[in-house]
């Protein structure tokens, strides 16, 4: 039987959204067995209801495949970015494709777990998610909230970014990335400072993932994204941010 752990002080609300029953009854238990308060509905629709009547969570467990959706996971993740709010999102699925994965991440998901799975990993996941959520808050009262990237304008504070009268849409993750290359201008970062610092990893052994973020970087504030100038590979070394190139 799992023990709970230290209440906290304020408890943090998560929603869970899954449509197997018995697995969001299990998930409910163990999460407020670990100190959270939870929601838990079962459709987009109900979701939906919930986050406009419950106000912000501080996560969102996401199931993909939802009754009145089979993408519905990847359906209410987008419509939430589009919306403007970067809530956490932890999405739960049995589809364990590369291109699932993917498709997750573009909707704006932040992270990505594939069933069956550990509890303890999904408990460490999502612990890392409101880390990343803490850290981005303090984040905020300590630099800038606006800055200009060639011809880009970025709100860190609204999360939003333009060229212009055109919008461009970044993710939550990789407004996280943007902002920690901000705050270190012109210094070499290595992959698995960032996967730490920015991804909550310790000792993930996927760098790619890095690389995959850094080039969605390029293709969204770059003018040539194959011959980049702000965001600049040092061979062997990492990523170095020449915001004044």
């Amino acid at each position: 039987m799992k023990l709970p752990s230290k209440p906290m002080a304020e408890p943090t609300r998560l929603l869970v959204v899954e449509d197997d029953r018995n697995l969001a009854t299990g998930l409910k238990l163990n999460f407020e067995l670990e100190g959270y308060t939870v929601d838990l509905v079962h459709s987009i629709r109900d979701a939906g209801a919930h986050l406009i009547e419950s106000g912000k969570y501080a996560a969102l467990i996401l199931d993909v495949m939802l009754p009145d959706n089979d993408d519905g996971g990847f359906v209410l993740c987008r419509k939430l970015r589009d919306a403007g709010d970067f809530t956490p999102v932890l999405m739960l699925t049995a589809r364990d494709r590369t291109a699932d994965r993917v498709r997750g991440l573009e909707a704006g998901a932040d992270d990505y777990l594939v069933k069956p799975f550990e509890l303890d990993e999904l408990l460490a996941r999502v612990r890392s998610l409101l880390r990343r959520r803490d850290w981005e808050q303090q984040q905020s009262g300590e630099t800038a909230q606006k800055m200009r990237i060639g011809a880009v304008e970025i709100d860190f504070a609204a999360r939003s970014a333009s060229r212009g009268d055109e919008e461009i849409k970044l993710t939550a993750l990789e407004y996280d990335l943007l902002r920690y290359f901000a705050d270190n201008p012109g210094r070499v970062l290595d992959r698995q400072e960032l996967q730490e610092k920015v991804w909550k990893l310790d000792n993930y052994p996927n760098s790619r993932m890095v690389d995959n973020f850094i080039l969605r970087l390029r293709k969204h504030l770059e003018p040539d994204p194959k011959e980049p100038r702000y965001f600049v590979s040092i061979r062997g070394a990492g990523y170095k941010f020449m915001p004044d190139a």
